[in-house]
């Protein structure tokens, strides 16, 4: 056989794979989306909204999305100067048309509105819902961003972020997006902020309003000029994702903090397709006696990234640390707490596409207090969650196996 041939010969059993995994990966998305039709998610316990004072302001959590709907409309109906209101899915619902009439009414009684989401987050959304008066400043972050430089992996990021700012006097950040089902179906963590923080959130919203805001066809936003000075708060930081600029600060602020870890590293995610690396440190931190628990959905709304992330639990779990899996309803958010004083809460995933590929906020927060109240939020999630052995893992069954196997190849892509 010619060397020709033997090249023709690996080429096209390297695309048969390839193409095999990605129509598996396809099969299991469409046998989970039927299985899904017609069922509702159970009760789940959460805690009400809880404030503590860092600073000169407050930090509010909350964990059911009603009553962060409430306080997040009561801001916007409040506003007297701007609203800053930007999301990644802005469901056409009942939810999302009353934060659309809230941000209209507020814009023709005076206020500045500016608005951002994104294109390919709600491609299902009708346009007729996306469309806004002009007295509204919108931004639609476009499907693809590339234009002729398709080569430039840095414009290829989505805008994952949630962020509302009200007057510079109030602010927020977390996991929740605009929709009915997050309302009362999801458990989310998000925070709202006041004091100098505010500011900082301001900027992450200007920053990629003006970087973002230049269109191709048609007339370009007007730049979104900051007014106030930074009043620096060291126990309030912002870590923020910006593909285009290649900045991806997020991830070294989790391995830092983890490999800072001596007491107890407590982590809910809804998708955890981590690196080696990241990996490493934890179970690293494990060995070291430092108490790991890993809070996961046990069964997210992608089934995929479920079968991917499973990949690793056989590592985790050897190493000692603790894998929970959050029942009866999607867990989205993306928290952690280590150490009982330090405390992230953010729209960042452990994955590639949210640590190395999208438009991601964190907020990160050295204070007791607010890991106080982030680890009772943990232990009332753990309440409902199943714990997954070791002894569970080994004894899984042959097709979950070869299932992993076939699809640990795409862990790269998600």
């Amino acid at each position: 056989m010619t060397a020709a041939r033997v090249l023709t010969v690996v080429r096209r059993t390297l695309l048969s794979v390839v193409a095999f995994q990605f129509l598996f990966a396809i099969a299991l998305s469409l046998v989970d989306s039927y299985r899904r039709r017609g069922k509702k998610p159970k009760p789940f316990p959460v805690t009400p909204p809880q404030s503590v004072e860092v600073g000169d302001g407050t930090l509010t959590t909350y964990t059911f999305g009603q009553d962060l709907y409430d306080d997040m409309l009561a801001a916007i109906d409040g506003a007297r100067k701007q609203v800053l209101f930007e999301t990644y899915i802005w469901k056409g619902d009942e939810v999302g048309e009353r934060f659309k009439a809230a941000l209209i009414d507020a814009a023709e009684r005076g206020v500045e509105v500016y608005c951002i989401y994104d294109g390919f987050a709600n491609l299902v959304v009708s346009p007729r819902f996306l469309s806004f008066p002009a007295s509204v400043k919108v931004l639609r972050y476009p499907v693809y961003s590339a234009g002729l430089k398709f080569w430039d992996l840095r414009r290829y990021g989505r805008d994952h972020r949630k962020i509302l700012v009200v007057d510079e006097e109030v602010g927020f950040v977390g996991g929740y997006n605009i929709g009915t089902a997050y309302a009362t179906e999801w458990r989310d963590t998000h925070v709202r902020i006041t004091g100098p923080g505010v500011w900082d959130l301001k900027r992450a919203f200007a920053d990629f309003w003006n970087l973002n805001r230049r269109k191709r066809i048609g007339r370009s936003e007007r730049p979104l000029l900051l007014e106030t000075a930074s009043v620096w708060e060291p126990r309030i930081r912002f870590a923020r994702n910006v593909p285009r600029l290649w900045v991806f600060p997020i991830r070294s602020m989790y391995l830092d903090a983890i490999n800072r870890a001596t007491r107890n590293i407590w982590m809910t995610h809804a998708y955890f397709i981590p690196d080696q690396d990241f990996v490493d440190a934890l179970k690293d931190a494990s060995r070291r006696g430092v108490d790991v628990r890993l809070l996961l959905p046990l069964k997210s709304n992608h089934i995929v990234a479920d079968w991917i992330s499973r990949g690793y639990f056989g590592q985790l779990l050897h190493s000692g640390v603790r894998i929970l899996r959050f029942r009866d309803a999607m867990v989205h958010a993306k928290t952690s707490t280590i150490d009982g004083n330090w405390s992230t809460v953010g729209t960042a995933n452990v994955d590639r596409l949210s640590l190395q590929g999208n438009y991601e906020i964190n907020v990160e927060v050295i204070d007791e207090a607010m890991a106080v109240v982030l680890e009772e939020i943990f232990l009332t999630d753990e309440s409902n969650s199943l714990e997954l052995t070791l002894g569970e893992w080994e004894a899984r069954d042959l097709h979950r196996k070869f299932t992993e196997f076939v699809l640990a190849p795409l862990r790269p892509l998600l």
